[in-house]
């Protein structure tokens, strides 16, 4: 099976780098295939049509995996909650989660 990945962004936001480093560890760790792209976001409209609510958006098979109640769409960087507290992109471990119950 290959997951679709896509990452939302925009630009100057670096975030966005990382999850792309991140993603193929955390494929490997849950033992799957990933296809991944990126999609600039440029606009607020691009941002309400794409369900943007912050630079990076991370989309598995269409959904994003991280959103929370209340989240509306924005240009603007996203914080995303990890175990070393806030950060701009989740953590392997958390990719992992996230492909894993993509999965199941």
């Amino acid at each position: 099976m290959t997951l679709a990945v896509t990452v939302l962004y925009f630009e100057g936001c670096p975030s966005w780098r990382t999850v792309l480093d991140r993603l193929p560890p955390a494929a490997a760790l849950v033992g799957v295939r990933i296809t991944v792209s990126t999609q600039l976001v440029q606009t607020p409209e691009d941002a309400d049509r794409l369900g943007f609510t912050g630079s990076p958006t991370i989309l598995i098979g269409g959904h994003d995996p991280f959103a929370e109640r209340g989240m509306v769409p924005a240009m603007a960087c996203r914080v995303y909650a990890t175990p070393q507290g806030l950060a701009g992109s989740p953590t392997v471990d958390q990719l992992a989660e996230a492909l894993r119950s993509s999965v199941n």
